[in-house]
């Protein structure tokens, strides 16, 4: 996905790549998405005189052409992708496809110059994307193979399901899954459908902070630290030393060796117990009756 910001940082590269000559006037950029008028000739006239003039008429008479072509990749592109953006992308192809054509080859100009209108807008959308193209293709094929389970099955396809019909193993998976995850931006200020009573409402208002901790979580929180203190005092002295300088002096198992004047392994093992008697203590105090 292109952010906007991403977007606009280029504009100033484009108007070093394009001479102000060559930019078409705004009132021609908002035309609509009329037939590109330009006859037999009009080509043959420029081709015969190469004025300036000409040119730009010729250039301007075309900008239709690639409102076309940008207009159709838009359908397929995030909201964030605005069209004047591939417009003005797609002009760029335009030039560079003006200056190459040939035209004793006997093909039409708008047959030429197509590809090479989007090839500029698809270029310019990949510098923008900081996710590099392997993972981009990671993220299709998990979409493609998920639409054709959940049509197969009726359903949303479970883990196991996609895996296996990807050929890939669980952990392969999951490492997909992981790399693509971070792939997408949703826009906050977004309009979208409450799942619970269908209303639209903008996104940041369905955003839920679960990490907060609600008044009574604070409770439960102030009372598992109180139950800490009183199952602490049951271990054993060594015990209560290891996790004193383990986890409030916060040295590492190597140091508190050289404290205790014990080996590391024995450091290890002595936190290890201490940690099960503490959590076996939480699990028989909290455990849901």
């Amino acid at each position: 996905m292109v952010s906007a910001e991403k977007v606009n940082l280029t504009r100033k590269k484009r108007t070093k790549r394009v001479n102000v000559s060559e930019s078409v006037s705004s009132s021609v950029m908002n035309q609509g998405s009329r037939k590109w008028d330009v006859s037999a000739h009009d080509c043959a006239r420029y081709h015969k005189y190469q004025t300036h003039e000409l040119r730009q008429n010729l250039l301007n008479k075309y900008v239709p052409l690639v409102r076309n072509v940008a207009t159709r990749m838009a359908m397929g592109f995030p909201r964030s992708v605005e069209v004047n953006d591939l417009l003005s992308t797609g002009m760029i192809g335009l030039i560079e496809a003006f200056k190459n054509f040939d035209p004793t080859r006997g093909v039409k100009f708008e047959t030429y110059a197509v590809p090479r209108i989007r090839g500029a807008i698809l270029d310019e959308l990949r510098a923008l994307d900081w996710v590099p193209r392997s993972t981009r293709a990671k993220s299709r094929d998990i979409e493609r193979a998920y639409l054709q389970l959940e049509n197969i099955h009726g359903r949303k396809p479970e883990k196991h399901e996609l895996a296996e019909y990807m050929n890939i193993t669980m952990n392969e998976l999951h490492i997909m899954l992981g790399d693509v995850s971070g792939t997408s931006i949703l826009s906050l200020d977004e309009v979208i459908y409450r799942e619970d009573d269908n209303r639209q409402v903008p996104r940041i208002e369905t955003v839920v902070d679960r990490n907060a901790l609600t008044i009574l979580g604070t409770l439960k929180k102030k009372e598992l630290v109180a139950f800490l203190d009183v199952a602490t005092d049951k271990l054993t002295k060594q015990e209560k030393l290891v996790i004193a300088l383990y986890y409030y002096e916060e040295l590492t198992l190597k140091e508190i060796g050289e404290v205790m004047t014990i080996s590391e392994s024995r450091v290890s093992q002595i936190h290890t117990r201490a940690v099960v008697k503490l959590r076996s203590m939480i699990d028989d105090r909290f455990a849901p009756v």
